[in-house]
This record gives structure tokens, sequence and C-alpha cells, in this order.
């Protein structure tokens, strides 16, 4: 039989375009912040994870910049090898005392992170229990594992002490529970004081990614700090892309931790290290939040204003409470046609969200917060999504 080695591609895509279910990339000619280029127009950001606007932030740039006349832009290899600097050890150091923790890890991103943590830590003997809406990354890093899966309905508690009693009656040997701090798709956040309330009763690890509660929650320290918890959480993986609004990924915790992940974390291993300029603007960033609190400040002000006056014209945002506001639309169409107009007629970048990112009944445009977004900026664009929403029968 001749095959077409390709042909299920087309196929694939052409059911995507039929069911509105894909993906626009939209190019950036200038910085991610509230205003800028994109694809030839001037437009306002809703969706950039650069919650405290700190990609652009003077300090940050400068650091960057003297970080390459110093160092070149490239480490030269993998972390073990010969690609760290200096700059890495000063980093990771004060990542962890911004933090309140041992030790501290930079890794290639958050997805990384998951990827190759997770694996490491059960094998078949254990259980891990995971939240039902957890990022894809580490749905993706627990299926690297041998290890015995369940999954608790979002948020749930009784339901995930129902997994703890499953995993204590196999008598696994270590029980790994794993949730998102901030949930990126509906903004809500994961109760982290009672699920560590539930799992100290049955030994259990705790590992949170807080990717999008750094620099967002716990006066930027993220999610353990937030309900006070450090040293109560045993991984805390995270990103240096979104409120640090530089790139890469983090982990933090234990000294032993943080040793044993250096030795076996394949995503670790076999990545080239950080550029300099990275892990010297990463660094900068944790300066700014700890000495300029008013990014953070200003991000929760528009966040409760923006959120306030969105929920007054109709629109349903879940069970957001952090900067990232779902205005939930149902349908996918509806969706993209929305994001599709704001863009075109409005000049405001949204982005619509549908499956598999999220349920089809629940697609969304989701709207982030930052905070260089003025009170002006957040009228104009509450006054074009009323337009757009009413032109579109959405409200």
């Amino acid at each position: 039989m001749k095959r077409d080695p390709e042909a299920f591609l087309h196929e694939e895509l052409k059911n995507l375009y039929d069911a509105n279910l894909n993906w626009v990339i939209r190019h950036l000619e200038g910085a991610s912040q509230a205003h800028t280029k994109v694809d030839g127009k001037e437009v306002l950001m809703l969706n950039t994870n650069n919650y405290l606007g700190l990609a652009t932030h003077p300090k940050v740039r400068k650091a960057a910049l003297d970080a390459i006349e110093k160092y070149g832009v490239g480490a030269g290899a993998v972390p073990v090898i010969a690609g760290t600097f200096d700059l890495t050890k000063k980093f990771e150091e004060h990542l962890a005392k911004f933090k309140e923790v041992e030790a501290a890890l930079i890794a290639q991103t958050g997805f990384a992170v998951n990827q190759g943590v997770i694996p490491q830590l059960v094998g078949k003997e254990d259980y891990i229990i995971s939240d039902e809406l957890n990022h894809g990354s580490i749905i993706d890093g627990v299926r690297l594992t041998r290890a015995k899966r369940g999954v608790y309905k979002h948020n749930n508690m009784e339901e995930l002490e129902k997994q703890l009693k499953i995993a204590d009656s196999d008598n696994a040997r270590r029980i790994l529970v794993i949730t998102d701090g901030v949930f990126s798709m509906d903004g809500d956040m994961a109760p982290l004081d009672k699920i560590v309330e539930k799992c100290e009763e049955y030994g259990a690890m705790i590992y949170v990614d807080d990717c999008h509660g750094e620099g967002m929650l716990g006066k930027g320290r993220g999610i353990v700090s937030h309900f006070g918890l450090q040293g109560k959480v045993h991984i805390e993986g995270g990103s240096l892309s979104k409120g640090f609004g530089v790139f890469g990924g983090a982990v933090a915790g234990s000294k032993a931790l943080i040793d044993f992940i250096r030795n076996k974390s394949r995503s670790y291993l076999l990545s080239t290290a950080h550029p300099p300029a990275i892990v010297a603007a990463a660094d900068a960033a944790i300066s700014v939040i700890e000495t300029e609190p008013q990014h953070v400040e200003k991000l929760w002000e528009n966040t409760e204003y923006f959120r306030g006056k969105v929920q007054d014209l109709g629109f349903n945002t879940g069970n957001s409470c952090t900067p990232i506001i779902p205005l939930i639309i149902g349908e996918p169409a509806k969706a993209q046609n929305l994001a599709d107009l704001l863009y075109r007629e409005e000049n405001i970048f949204t982005t619509p969200i549908v499956f598999p990112m999220v349920a089809r009944e629940l697609s969304r445009i989701r709207v982030q917060m930052n905070a260089l977004l003025t009170r002006e900026d957040l009228d104009y664009a509450l006054n074009s999504i009323e337009k757009v929403g009413k032109k579109l029968n959405i409200i």
C-alpha cells in the first residue's frame, strides 16, 4: 500500500479550522507592555503574562545589557559541563532567600521543570494525586512516570482526601500531591493551606506549580508565601517568564531537593544553561519586587477595578480571584469572534481560549491585568468590550 505520510496533517488542520479551534499567532513589533505594535498596528495588550511590567523595567534591562558586555550572549554548554556562570549561583541564592527556603535552581522553562522533576520523584511503587485542571506540563510530567495515578475534582478537598486514602491503603511507598498555585485558565487559586493540612496526615509530598502566582501573590513571592507555608510545601516549581518578566523556570525547596534535581532531572542535565543576560535580568527583577512594592499594589488595584466593572456588564468571570480574568462566552466561534473584533475594530489584543485548553462549552477570552495599565486604558477596554459584546449578542 502506498501511503501519503503527510495526508493526516491536512485533515487534522481542516477539522481544527472547521470547528473554530485553531490558534492565530500574532507578531509583536515592540516590547510586551500595555501599548505596543502587533502585526503593523498599535494595540492595547490585555493578554500578557508580564504582570508587573518588569520586562521593560530600566533596572532589569540594564542588568541584561551589563551581563552581555561582560559574559557575551551564550553559555556554551549544559550547566554540569561548562555552561554556568557565577551569575547563576548569585541568582539561585537570591531566589532562595526571596522564597524563604534553603535552596533554589534555575531551569530551562517552567514546562521543563515539570517534565524533568516529576518523573524523578516517583516510580512504580508510588502514587501521584493531581488536580483535574492542572496545567498540561504537569499532565505530561505525570505521564512520564510509572506511578499509579489519581485525579481529584478541581480544588475539592473531599475528593483529595479520598485519593489520599486510596494511596495509603495501597501501601504506596511515596505519595505525591500536585497542584497549580494559580490556575492559568480560570484565575482561581488552589486552597494550599487546606491541601497541606490534608497531606500532612498521610505524609504526602506537596508539589505546587506557581508559574502564575509568582510576582502576583504573597507580595510577589507566590502562593506559598501568601498562605505562610514556607517549609511545608516540599517542591515549589515556577517561572521567570511571567511575573518576573524575563524567561525560564525555577525550583525552590530544601537543599536536598535541589541537589537531587541537579543530579537527576534530565531536562536540567541535558539542556544548555541560560544566557547570562537572562540570569542577570531575573536577579534584577527579584530586587525590583523587593524594593518597589508599588508594582504589585498597582496590579491588584487594576484587577479589582476591572473585574468589578466587567462583572457589572454581565460577563461571567467564573471563580477568578487573581489578575487572570476569564470572560466565559461558551461557544468557541463566539469567543474567537469577540477577540477578533476587539483586535480589528478596537485595537485591543486579547486571546480566545478554546478546546483543548478548556472545555468546548467554556470557551472564553482570557484578560490579564498588569501594572502598566492606566485607569484610562481600563476604561477604554471596558467600553470596547461592552460595545463588541452587545454587537455579538454575548451580553
